[in-house]
């Protein structure tokens, strides 16, 4: 695969971080799975010490944890996490509708529509990943409509690793029909609310989606305790 102008001018911790980050959105890195310094070194032609700095940098950002004697691992997702998740997109999101609409751009509309339409051939195919990453992209234009640079690179460069393992998990326990439903009514929510009161509807919309996700009776992710799996014992050496 040909690299992008920009991966080409990127440094090797930095080219790491991106395809740690890519290996997220595409569902290869799940929640708790162990990153192998040497096997990310190997698949990208460097040495181990760009592989560490991207770790430290991915740590520092809470998307992986380091377990003394166990190794480095994709975060869990825990109930506590996910609450700070929606409310932080809800505000942030909130805002850039607010912006768009205030911003009165005839075209937005016609925009939007098509992001939504990308969706609905993706649910009538009952594609799963088309659908996800559709869903990505109309809420990836929301920010970039807002036409405020640095509330679109703050939720890019942060919300995106978390909204995609969130978004897998969520589109494994609702069907994808009853998923473009929620987004057609998020559309017209975005389009049709006054502007006054958009910024406080999209803020509700993601507060209803995250209660719906906590009325399942089962357990969400893959544990209940989000510290639990970090305390267990580390298996014992050879």
């Amino acid at each position: 695969m040909a690299k992008s102008d920009t991966e080409g001018k990127l440094s090797a911790s930095q080219r790491v971080e991106l395809y740690i980050k890519k290996a997220i959105y595409a569902g290869a890195l799940r929640p708790r799975e162990r990153i192998i310094e040497d096997d990310v070194a190997q698949r990208l032609n460097c040495s181990r010490g760009p592989v560490r700095e991207a770790l430290l940098r991915l740590e520092r950002d809470g998307l992986v944890v380091t377990i003394p004697r166990r190794g480095t691992f994709l975060h869990d997702i825990s109930r506590e996490s996910i609450d700070v998740v929606f409310r932080i997109r809800g505000k942030l999101e909130g805002l850039s509708v607010r912006y768009l609409r205030e911003n009165n751009n005839p075209k937005d509309e016609a925009v939007l529509r098509e992001c939504l339409r990308n969706m609905k051939t993706a649910a009538t195919k009952v594609d799963d990943e088309r659908f996800l990453q559709a869903d990505m992209k109309l809420h990836q234009t929301i920010w970039k409509l807002a036409r405020r640079e640095q509330l679109c690179r703050t939720l890019n460069s942060v919300m995106n690793p978390f909204i995609f393992m969130v978004a897998r998990a969520f589109s494994s326990r609702q069907p994808i029909s009853t998923r473009y439903q929620d987004h057609e009514e998020y559309v017209n929510t975005v389009l049709v609310t006054p502007v006054a009161k958009v910024e406080r509807a999209v803020e509700q919309y993601f507060q209803r989606l995250h209660d719906r996700l906590f009325e399942q009776e089962s357990p969400l992710f893959l544990g209940g305790d989000a510290k639990s799996w970090l305390d267990d014992e580390p298996p014992a050496a050879d």
